[in-house]
């Protein structure tokens, strides 16, 4: 956590997700006068945690009275601190009122976005949709797919402004639980990285995604038989995961115009394995459309 001196904003712009927690002190122009982040994300809080944790995080800025607070993420759900019941497809990104949270003191005016639903299939989204929304702001009249790679990555079509269908990929956390839980740990030590490996993982399940499982267990064989580097096994996994999520979201993104919204080296990888088909991705400052997409929900006040 950063700590600022003399910062006055208009209002505070949240983004609380599972794991961590940033806020953004904003001008009602929505320039951004500081930033702060902490580890108080929702998993580790109960209900009566999450304004404790934000008062915390705010401490020493000079907030106005009843400071207006609007919160994409996590702690809209139903886990959270208050439920922002989803929206249904299709529909804008930011398609309904805001939601205020109930249980909070009369110093914060705390608002919730609420997320987006698909019921058939069954899908959803909470906090992909405010960056959507951002994109969209500073993407005026984009129609195409939008990637949002993580550890459960999305596939989002959007036309007219509207969030039209999305699907979400398991890809991140089936790359955490393998390397963490699985016999293939022994051989993912290390963060070092094969680029080849990556490339021929990438393009052998793209083509024959019905290999998957049968690939990943030759991981801990080429360990055990040929002493192969975990720097290849580990590129290796992720090529062989991310090919198998281009392969089923290819109605997603073949002929499509797309962009990439997320963390830098996620984003390499996907726009690699999309530039292997063909396809050049706009890629996009995952902070950056956040913040765009929490100005316009507290515009939408």
């Amino acid at each position: 956590m950063t700590q600022s001196a003399k910062i006055t904003p208009d209002w505070i712009a949240l983004d609380w997700g599972t794991s961590n927690l940033r806020a953004f002190a904003m001008t009602k122009q929505g320039a951004v006068l500081a930033e702060r982040s902490s580890d108080q994300g929702m998993a580790s809080l109960t209900q009566a945690g999450f304004e404790p944790a934000l008062h915390a995080l705010l401490h020493g800025w000079e907030l106005p009275s009843q400071c207006t607070v609007v919160a994409c993420g996590m702690v809209g759900s139903r886990q959270g601190w208050q439920e922002a019941p989803y929206c249904a497809v299709p529909c804008p990104p930011l398609s309904t009122a805001l939601i205020r949270v109930a249980n909070c003191s009369d110093a914060l005016e705390v608002w919730l976005v609420p997320g987006v639903k698909q019921n058939a299939p069954a899908d959803v989204m909470r906090g992909e949709e405010t960056q959507i929304a951002g994109f969209l702001a500073l993407n005026p009249d984009w129609d195409g797919v939008i990637c949002l790679p993580g550890t459960h990555s999305k596939w989002v079509h959007v036309s007219a402004g509207e969030i039209v269908s999305f699907q979400t990929f398991m890809t991140g956390e089936l790359f955490a639980a393998i390397s963490a839980h699985t016999v293939l740990r022994h051989s993912l030590s290390g963060n070092d990285w094969d680029g080849d490996a990556f490339a021929d993982a990438l393009s052998n399940i793209l083509s024959r995604p019905e290999r998957l499982a049968s690939s990943l267990f030759s991981l801990r064989a080429g360990d055990l038989l040929h002493g192969q580097a975990s720097s290849h096994a580990r590129a290796q996994l992720s090529g062989a995961l991310i090919g198998a999520e281009l392969a089923a979201a290819k109605p997603y993104w073949l002929g499509q115009n797309i962009a990439i919204i997320g963390e830098d080296r996620l984003s390499d990888l996907y726009s690699f394995a999309l530039k292997q088909q063909g396809i050049t991705a706009q890629r996009c400052d995952a902070n950056a459309v956040t913040r765009a997409g929490l100005t316009a929900a507290y515009r939408s006040l």
